[in-house]
């Protein structure tokens, strides 16, 4: 028996018959408010497809399950890999987008998912072909174990007849063809099996009486098939792909196994080289796997840390919005930290990503039960206050000036005494309760009010400010609409005057105001109405109706400026001018009224003009 049977006998060859370890798939994630997308710590291999969408990956699988090609592992995790990520990224986006609209996070609910549906199912047709495929092959297998078998009791028989070798020669060369075209077995038979073959059929060579010539031509052709077999193991150091390179070595052993021998004096040499080779490759290989479980260790506790952080975080007190909405910010920055670490060791994988979901769903469960209590708090003094409210509501119509003024004083304390509710229902709360209040106060102050040297004072301000207005009508200047809006400003800032004093000094302003505003702005009034005579002529070219329309329209519009100028002036009626806000919602529904005024007095000359125009 020469070294190479040798080696094969003693187990050398072990590294060559090594069964690829297979990579760590992910799990499947559960469905779960908070989840953590495992990721990949490495880009797709070489020459693998990169997947732009869920359809498209589920399209793929289609083709997979209902095709003609056999399923591949490779493949089929690298769908399901490849398909979780998306599916955990959309639905982590939409997480966040919900919580940055204001949202309740509790309230955020997983919608189902027709894409994973479809993936799912198809994922289970494929996986009842992979089932069936394997069986088909482990069935393969026996049959190819049981026709070496017979090749090789054939083989023996032969070569316990040496004196019928030269003729048997012909059958022994259609039973290696044979062996060669049958192929897998049994992965635990190979190398019992290969050993029996190449016995015999050293044995038959050795005792096979052809003459020299037949003999070494055949030891040349197997030489130079297995130089081929040793550049081609070769050449698989330049490979970049290092499973590839081993997958591939594998099928080399397989022809070399099944390739004749060589010349006696070449077997060591040439099985030396073949061996070189494959040391090379299986080197890479194992250094390979090497590296990844280091990579998995190192990043096993890159994730305990994490858990531990997580573990540590939820200890810590939250006591308010300020804290949930702080702690919530650090757990997101976690989980998007985690989702850059890749696999752990395979034995742990699931088990660190249980640990961490757990102290990350017990957080948000905790948040959850934060804000519904918070929730029930908000109802409950949302209920308190709207009962002040109601209290006041009955109490502003009251005339008992000073004891109703005592009860809603003691209110107002009261009110402040509630706890917080949401900003936008506690702003409409207020606002409610405030103007309620307010009601009465101003009946009070308005029954009670007297002779007050501040209001007088108020009054020879106003009246002062009025007489400057005077002086402002006939005088011609390019500031002059800047010198009345400064007094109208000085006007609306004096406080409160004597109230029967109040209409009249009203009235006075706006007069003299809508006197100064006539005279400076006659001319854009009056270019306005001479644009307007210009396209009547174009207009009673159409004929009577169009102007008796046009003319229609103008009573309607002129009906409506007035409805809506009566409106402006019967609210101005009922504002309390007593603060900024009041006086400057005054002056702008002045404007609004005064500009009413001017479109009705223009609308009102184009009627007229109208009429000329029929006439």
């Amino acid at each position: 028996m020469d070294s190479q049977e040798k080696d094969l006998e003693t187990g050398k060859m072990e590294e060559v018959n090594k069964v690829e370890e297979p990579l760590t798939v992910a799990e499947e994630p559960t469905e779960t408010s908070e989840v953590e997308t495992p990721a990949d710590d490495e880009a797709p291999a070489e020459g693998r497809h990169v997947y732009s969408s869920k359809k498209e990956i589920v399209d793929r699988l289609k083709e997979i399950a209902h095709g003609d090609e056999d399923p591949d592992k490779d493949e089929i995790d690298y769908l399901k890999t490849v398909f979780y990520k998306m599916h955990i990224a959309e639905r982590e986006a939409a997480y966040k987008t919900f919580v940055e609209s204001g949202a309740d996070p509790a309230s955020f609910q997983i919608l189902p998912d027709e894409d994973e549906e479809v993936f799912k199912a198809e994922m289970g047709i494929v996986k009842e072909r992979r089932a069936q495929l394997f069986r088909q092959q482990e069935e393969e297998k026996e049959a190819n174990l049981n026709r070496k078998l017979e090749i090789i009791e054939k083989i023996k028989q032969m070569v316990v007849s040496p004196e019928e070798a030269n003729k048997t020669y012909p059958e022994f060369k259609a039973l290696q063809q044979e062996w060669k075209e049958i192929k897998n077995v049994p992965a635990t038979k190979v190398s019992e099996l290969w050993r029996s073959y190449q016995l015999y059929v050293e044995q038959f060579y050795d005792m096979l009486k052809l003459n020299s010539e037949a003999r070494e031509y055949d030891f040349k052709k197997n030489l130079e098939k297995k130089t081929h077999l040793c550049e081609a193991a070769e050449r698989l150091a330049d490979e970049t792909d290092t499973i590839s390179a081993f997958h591939q070595l594998q099928k080399l052993h397989q022809e070399y196994r099944e390739t004749g021998p060589v010349a006696k004096e070449l077997r060591e040499e040439i099985w030396n080289r073949f061996k070189a080779a494959s040391t090379v490759i299986n080197k890479r290989h194992q250094q390979y796997y090497d590296d990844l479980r280091k990579r998995e260790e190192d990043n096993l506790t890159r994730k305990t840390a994490l858990c531990e952080r997580m573990e540590a975080l939820i200890e810590e007190p939250n006591k308010s919005f300020a804290d949930w909405e702080k702690r919530t910010k650090e757990v997101i920055d976690i989980q998007a930290e985690w989702k850059t670490i890749g696999f752990a060791p395979q034995k742990m994988n699931v088990k660190i990503f249980e640990r961490f979901r757990a102290s990350c769903d017990k957080f948000f469960s905790a948040k959850t039960e934060y804000f519904r209590q918070l929730k029930d708090t908000y109802k409950a003094n949302i209920d308190k206050k709207r009962a002040l409210i109601e209290k006041a509501k009955a109490l502003k119509d009251s005339t008992e000036w000073k004891k109703t003024t005592d009860r809603l004083i003691a209110l107002q304390k009261e009110w402040k005494t509630i706890g917080v509710v949401p900003k936008k229902q506690g702003d409409q709360l207020w606002e409610e309760f405030l103007t309620t209040c307010n009601e009465f106060f101003e009946r009070r102050n308005k029954a009670g009010a007297g002779q007050r040297s501040e209001e007088h004072a108020n009054l020879d301000k106003k009246r002062q400010i009025i007489e400057q207005l005077k002086q402002l009508v006939n005088e011609e200047s390019d500031d002059i609409h800047q010198t009345v809006q400064k007094l109208i400003e000085e006007y609306n800032a004096v406080g409160h005057v004597p109230f029967k004093e109040k209409d009249k000094l009203y009235d006075e302003f706006h007069a003299i105001i809508d006197e100064i505003y006539k005279k400076h702005h006659i001319s854009v009034t009056r270019k306005r109405l001479n644009n307007f005579k210009n396209k009547l002529k174009n207009v009673a070219e159409q004929g009577a109706n169009a102007l008796d329309n046009e003319r229609a329209r103008l009573v309607r519009h002129y009906e409506q400026l007035k409805s809506e100028a009566q409106t402006y002036e019967n609210n101005l009626g009922f504002l309390n001018a007593s603060s900024k806000k009041g006086n400057s919602l005054i002056d702008e529904m002045n404007r609004k009224v005064q500009k009413l005024k001017d479109e009705i007095a223009l609308v009102k000359d184009k009627i007229k003009a109208i009429d000329q125009q029929n006439n």
